[in-house]
């Protein structure tokens, strides 16, 4: 018995690392085609390293942006080791390197001289929300894109400093910089698109997250378990109640749900339970077991 249950956690171990692993390069790679497709050609620099990547590609054209990255990101995980050391790096120094490798082969297959169209703002759009969901895919599995966020595990551990400060005047940085080699409009497109990227990040985030709390008020409450432990597949939270206009007894079964698995429960208590009172909340951070682990 003890074999088994130690083949079926190892078995889960390993299918819970493919999947973050394959998350992981799915949002390097989506971070990787917005760099290369819609920041590279319109010149577009937010920040980070693909933003001053961008800059100093414009200033040096011999080398194209996946260069820089590649020479931005050594140096920053050689400071990473010396500041952090290597235990500290995770799969920050992956990461760092897996974009480079992705934005140098986005360029290799798919090079772009110029823009897909004409239209700034489209393009804007697309360069903001490609990294974005990227980002936030990475940032969901706790893990990160790398780069200057080695910055910031540096003046965490070793400054006072106020780290989303620092970074933030990084940027602002970069973009002046785009401002006064690119022209201010260019400049304030990248000002535009740093900002909406912070928005589209945590949207993305919260909405990848997002459950449905259902709190269900019934008298019969033996058949609605059973929907939910059997077919569902989820636990619920069964309280003893009782009504304040009638009196009566009643149960209150509260249970968490994806989007899909709160519309089967209402469909269900529609049919089977007609006078059965439900809420549905949003929650987009749900902790425990069968969602987000508690580390």
């Amino acid at each position: 018995m003890m074999d088994l249950v130690k083949d079926a956690f190892q078995k889960e171990k390993i299918i819970s690392n493919l999947r973050f692993f394959a998350l992981l390069n799915l949002g390097l790679i989506l971070t990787a085609l917005g760099i290369v497709w819609f920041k590279t050609p319109n010149h577009f620099a937010f920040g980070g390293t693909s933003g001053l990547s961008v800059l100093l590609s414009a200033m040096f054209p011999r080398f194209n942006v996946g260069f820089f990255m590649w020479v931005l990101n050594m140096i920053l995980v050689v400071l990473g080791f010396i500041f952090l050391g290597i235990s500290c790096m995770g799969w920050t120094v992956f990461s760092s390197f897996a974009l480079s490798f992705y934005v140098s082969v986005c360029e290799a297959i798919w090079p772009m001289p110029q823009p897909f169209t004409d239209d700034k703002l489209l393009e804007l759009i697309f360069a903001v929300l490609l990294p974005a969901v990227g980002a936030a895919i990475v940032f969901n599995i706790g893990a990160s894109t790398g780069g200057t966020d080695i910055v910031a595990l540096i003046l965490t551990k070793h400054t006072s400093l106020n780290i989303g400060s620092a970074l933030m005047c990084s940027d602002v940085l970069i973009i002046l910089g785009a401002a006064v080699i690119f022209g201010v409009p260019t400049g304030l497109y990248c000002a535009l698109g740093l900002i909406g990227k912070s928005f589209v990040v945590d949207g993305v985030i919260e909405s990848i997250n997002q459950r449905k709390v259902c709190t269900v008020v019934t008298s019969n409450p033996e058949d609605i378990t059973d929907y939910i432990l059997d077919d569902l597949h989820r636990s619920a939270t069964v309280e003893e109640a009782q009504g304040a206009y009638t009196g009566k007894p009643l149960t209150v079964v509260m249970t968490v749900l994806t989007r899909r698995e709160a519309n089967l429960l209402r469909n269900f208590l529609r049919v089977n339970d007609n006078h059965a009172f439900i809420t549905i909340v949003n929650s987009s951070e749900i902790i425990g077991k069968g969602f987000r682990a508690l580390n």
